[in-house]
């Protein structure tokens, strides 16, 4: 699943290609908004909230869209020929006279008025990428329910918005603490807040992810060279250090 510095860096492609053109064309590709029509209206911003996207249109309309698991995004000039999958897979087609977005395999979208956008992204913890991260507020989140497994808490949108799979080993890492670790017998948790912004700020600007243990099973630990572990956790691969993380 895409995590918040793909997301981020999504919103910035899509912000430079759209914001301040007219549609010539739009067609969204699911049921229940397929006669909507924004031609002629001007996109104004594209925002992304934690792992979500944002494209704020004129009149007070917002297209809302969750990447999930293999959604995307992709930009094509006119005349190019449309790669990012079969014609079956889109779900929406929004046009300038310059630029066309093609969003792919988005398992979410939905058009929104502005003002109604709380009820897609309110539920949502401090954004670690956006203007509203609050540190003292994600760690108050965090530390909500001491028993949860540090992983967990550090995937749940409600407590901080932006970190998926990879970046809950990576943080859990920086840290020395293993995801399974209950948060409230995690020594300085703060330290788990700061470094999560870090990492997120580090990569957000990055083509390739700069990461230390994610995928990287049987591999030397780059801090201490114990062979790194792989195991679930709620289904998902993780990675830590049996050595230099703490359970």
């Amino acid at each position: 699943m895409p995590e918040g510095d793909t997301v981020w860096q999504t919103a910035r492609r899509l912000h430079t290609a759209l914001a301040g053109h007219t549609l010539v064309r739009s067609d969204l590709r699911v049921p229940r908004f397929a006669t909507a029509d924004l031609t002629g209206r001007t996109v104004l911003d594209v925002t992304p909230r934690g792992k979500h996207l944002l494209t704020r249109i004129e009149g007070g309309l917002t297209l809302h869209s969750h990447l999930r698991m293999d959604g995307s995004w992709q930009l094509y000039a006119p005349g190019e020929r449309w790669r990012g999958g079969p014609a079956h897979q889109i779900r929406a087609v929004l046009a300038t006279a310059d630029r066309t977005a093609v969003g792919y395999r988005l398992p979410v979208l939905e058009l929104l008025r502005t003002e109604d956008e709380d009820q897609a992204v309110g539920h949502l913890g401090p954004d670690l990428l956006g203007p509203d991260w609050d540190p003292e507020k994600a760690l108050a989140n965090l530390l909500a329910d001491p028993a949860r497994p540090v992983g967990e808490a550090l995937l749940d949108q409600r407590n901080l918005a932006g970190v998926g799979n990879i970046y809950k080993s990576e943080t859990c890492f920086l840290v020395r603490a293993t995801p399974w670790l209950p948060i409230g017998e995690l020594p300085a948790p703060e330290r788990l807040v700061a470094a999560a912004k870090k990492l997120l700020d580090t990569n957000r600007d990055r083509p390739v992810r700069n990461v230390y243990i994610y995928g990287r099973t049987g591999r030397p630990c780059p801090r201490c060279r114990t062979t790194i572990r792989q195991a679930p956790q709620n289904d998902r691969p993780t990675y830590w250090c049996p050595s230099c993380q703490i359970s």
